[in-house]
């Protein structure tokens, strides 16, 4: 799998750039979600939280919360405590606000931490989600290592992902939409240079589908459940421990 970066010049880790990107877009990032998913994103997440509602979990883990859309979600399922985590302590600012606005702030709580050295013991959540996350993650194999030995035996992970529809015309739409269009109004928009260049570019050599499935029977996830959404525009993983 080839290893995508931000920005190719720079001599940082993608975790260190990928880190500094998204604490440069985030007060522009729900803002820029919405309008070029034209709101669609908001429908994946909520089918992705409908899968954890035959775990009832009581502890769930955020990876890669962002400004905690997915923890928000999660909250339907009245859990006791829902804990993001992040690398971008802009964005968990943001998540934070969005938290406290609905009084929230006691069942969910942000902390800066590293989705492959997971500050937690072992066997401790009932369910694991990330939101469009793992496509960041520097070491894919690692960040699933981790999210499985904080998982409890017989707990969920669900994981949202971005992929690529295959189906005629709709592949040409997406195509043209995801490769020119996109990057100019996300990059004029966040006024980064390569945000969303950076997100076209990582989805292109992504292993989605299958070749996903495989990384999560790998890390020893089984009843692994691949359904594409949206013509393919993204993919929803159900696998458990």
């Amino acid at each position: 799998m080839k290893e995508v970066k931000p920005d190719y010049t720079s001599e940082l880790s993608k975790k260190q750039q990928v880190e500094d990107m998204f604490n440069s877009i985030a007060p522009r990032y729900d803002f820029l979600n919405r309008f070029l998913s034209m709101g669609i994103d908001k429908g994946w997440r909520k089918k992705a939280i409908n899968n954890l509602i035959p775990v009832e979990p009581k502890l769930i883990l955020d990876v890669a919360t962002g400004t905690a859309d997915l923890a928000i979600e999660a909250m339907r399922l009245k859990p006791e405590k829902i804990i993001g985590i992040d690398i971008a302590e802009q964005m968990l600012v943001c998540g934070r606000e969005k938290i406290a606005a609905r009084g929230w702030s006691e069942q969910i709580s942000l902390t800066r931490a590293d989705s492959e050295q997971l500050p937690f013991d072992d066997n401790m959540f009932d369910a694991i989600t990330v939101g469009f996350g793992v496509r960041n993650f520097q070491h894919l194999e690692i960040g699933l290592a981790e999210m499985y030995r904080v998982l409890k035996p017989g707990g969920r992970l669900v994981v949202l992902e971005f992929s690529k529809p295959t189906g005629f015309p709709y592949k040409q739409i997406y195509n043209t939409y995801f490769t020119y269009i996109l990057p100019l109004w996300g990059n004029l928009v966040s006024k980064s240079k390569n945000a969303y260049t950076y997100l076209p570019e990582s989805v292109k050599h992504f292993p989605e589908g299958a070749e996903f499935a495989g990384y999560l029977k790998n890390a020893g996830y089984k009843g692994i459940i691949v359904k594409p959404l949206t013509f393919g525009t993204c993919s929803l993983y159900i696998a458990d421990k």
